[in-house]
């Protein structure tokens, strides 16, 4: 059944695109593979991740709506984006370091595992999980 499917993306809603671009580039090393501005849809589009657009398995879709709500909720639904990282306490030292706030540091995944996680949070508070596999 899986012939040639895929998934292509995850859409989040933010409040600051630039920022959450900003974020997801500079601080988690995607690349932003489009942009499209959508008058008709009353939105801003930019997709995220870590490669080419056609090429990658996945990406992160963050939309700005031009017509933002006055409040800006999560719902009580939202799990987390997961990403695969080679070093997490290197990564979260330099996201440390720059402001970003965790929800759990550090920390082994299991007590005899050697692989590590963190949680943090992005500019729209989402929450991002930052896992290391050795």
């Amino acid at each position: 059944m899986s012939g040639g499917m895929r998934i292509r993306h995850t859409m989040i809603r933010v409040r600051n695109l630039e920022q959450s671009v900003d974020f997801y580039t500079k601080l988690l090393g995607m690349t932003e593979m489009r942009r499209r501005e959508s008058a008709e849809r009353g939105e801003t589009v930019s997709y995220v991740g870590y490669g080419d657009h056609e090429d990658s398995t996945h990406a992160l879709e963050i939309v700005q709506e031009h017509d933002q709500p006055e409040e800006f909720i999560h719902g009580n639904t939202y799990g987390h984006v997961a990403l695969g990282v080679p070093d997490v306490q290197a990564l979260a030292d330099k996201l440390l370091e720059a402001g970003v706030k965790f929800t759990t540091l550090p920390q082994l995944v299991r007590e005899a595992s050697p692989n590590r996680l963190a949680f943090c949070l992005d500019p729209d508070g989402y929450e991002i999980e930052l896992t290391e596999r050795r």
